[in-house]
């Protein structure tokens, strides 16, 4: 099974991405992520701010930006 996988803020990198590891339900209070050096984290849920979900890795170094899935801060700084 694969979930999807989103962009996580950071003091340092500014965002990091990762891998969704367990199913929400509604009432969870944290998002169950998964970093891409393996480092799993409990990303507390604020509905208000759900972390912006993560392009295919097809459309990483797309030229036209428009032609993203997904277009955001995260999304314009990776690609």
């Amino acid at each position: 099974l694969q979930y999807n996988r989103v962009w996580i803020p950071d003091n340092e990198e500014v965002w990091q991405s990762a891998e969704i590891t367990k199913n929400y339900k509604a009432g969870d209070r944290f998002l169950h992520v998964q970093l891409e050096d393996g480092t799993e984290l409990s990303y507390p849920v604020d509905l208000a701010a759900l972390p912006p979900l993560r392009n295919p890795d097809i459309l990483v170094g797309e030229n036209d930006l428009t032609a993203l899935s997904y277009l955001h801060e995260p999304a314009v700084l990776h690609n």
